[in-house]
């Protein structure tokens, strides 16, 4: 059950636990890495997004701020939410930059272009190589951000196998994606 697993987590940064601070890294590292990123359009920005994102978080959890286990997703995305905001008024005040809805941002080089449709591709056959449960687990975790608890009951397994599904088709994934990234740099 997701709500015991982050229960226990959450107690566990609560007290110091590095191990458990790592375990809310994992989990939701990627989700506000991806937020941010959609958001700005910019790799630099995500990461100081996603660096200042889990920084409040662990000292909101420490503070015994959140409410809920079940509330620590909604949470943390707001956080991300409020960081992403806080970013683009401190830029608008200083006058460094353009807000990215106003900002040309939807047409990229022509460089930038062939790059994102390697990446892209690279992926898509990566993926195709997971097994088709790792790769439905994937999927629905990360594009279609369901929690544990919807994907164990679509997938017909316990939330824990979810978990451990996700990182074993995770493990696999960057292998894969590793091998595939090796062998197109040698082609070249």
């Amino acid at each position: 059950m997701p709500g015991t697993t982050d229960s226990r987590f959450l107690t566990g940064i609560q007290h110091g636990q590095a191990e458990s601070e790592a375990v809310l890294y994992e989990n939701y590292s990627a989700r506000i890495y991806y937020l941010a990123l959609r958001e700005t359009k910019s790799h630099p920005d995500a990461e100081d997004i996603r660096a200042e994102t889990f920084l409040r978080v662990l000292q909101a959890i420490r503070r015994d701020q959140v409410r809920s286990p079940e509330a620590l997703p909604g949470f943390i995305l707001g956080v991300a939410r409020n960081v992403i905001r806080e970013l683009y008024a401190r830029r608008r005040q200083m006058g460094d930059t353009v807000p990215a809805e106003e900002a040309d941002l939807s047409i990229p080089s022509h460089e930038r272009t062939y790059l994102d449709q390697e990446v892209e591709t690279a992926i898509r056959r990566t993926m195709e190589r997971l097994k088709p449960r790792e790769r439905r687990v994937l999927r629905m975790l990360f594009y279609e951000e369901l929690g544990t608890e919807e994907v164990a009951r679509q997938v017909a397994i316990a939330p824990e196998r979810v978990r451990l599904v996700k990182s074993r088709a995770l493990k696999h994934f960057r292998e894969m994606h590793h091998r595939l990234t090796t062998a197109v740099a040698r082609k070249r």
